[in-house]
């Protein structure tokens, strides 16, 4: 397999678009290990620096925060096949996979498969809590007004929404 060759990304001098390739349907494992250390409050703004041209990089001891996170992202087991495999491992099995189908060796090809297991924050336990809440309630917990009216109307749908992971927590353990 040439890495400089693919077949979603275009080749650029010193890029190897077959790798990107290959990371494209495993890509939600990075997005979603930022979202939960944005909501956990993991990094804060002392974590990031600006670029000349206004873009954010996070600094040094961040980046080494962010890899633990996804080394933890990437270690549990997961079931494919009948087998439990770690997610780096599962990767590799479908780019031996892949290079088994390019070379004609393999009839067909599933990078749909194992499905990601994603937790919601929004859960039916949080909603009914959100639901059922007073505005007295609300203000013993340091929510404001306005933030229970978006809670109330969004937890009211049966579609996903977000809460603060500072909000979650006073709602939960309060």
């Amino acid at each position: 397999m040439e890495p400089t060759v693919g077949f979603l990304h275009e080749a650029r001098q010193t890029k190897y678009p077959l790798v990107y390739d290959l990371q494209e349907p495993y890509r939600w494992l990075v997005d979603t290990t930022v979202v939960s250390c944005l909501e956990s409050g993991r990094f804060g703004k002392k974590d990031f620096y600006r670029m000349d041209n206004y873009v954010l990089r996070l600094r040094r001891e961040a980046a080494r925060k962010f890899i633990d996170a996804l080394r933890m992202k990437f270690n549990p087991p997961v079931l494919h096949k009948g087998k439990l495999y770690s997610w780096d491992t599962l990767i590799q099995l479908k780019a031996q996979e892949f290079a088994a189908y390019i070379l004609g060796k393999r009839a067909g090809l599933d990078f749909g498969e194992p499905k990601p297991i994603l937790h919601r924050t929004d859960s039916e336990a949080i909603r009914s809590r959100i639901l059922s809440m007073t505005m007295t309630e609300a203000r013993k917990l340091g929510i404001g007004r306005n933030t229970l009216w978006y809670l109330q109307r969004r937890a009211g749908s049966d579609r996903p929404f977000a809460i603060y992971s500072k909000v979650r927590r006073r709602i939960l353990f309060r």
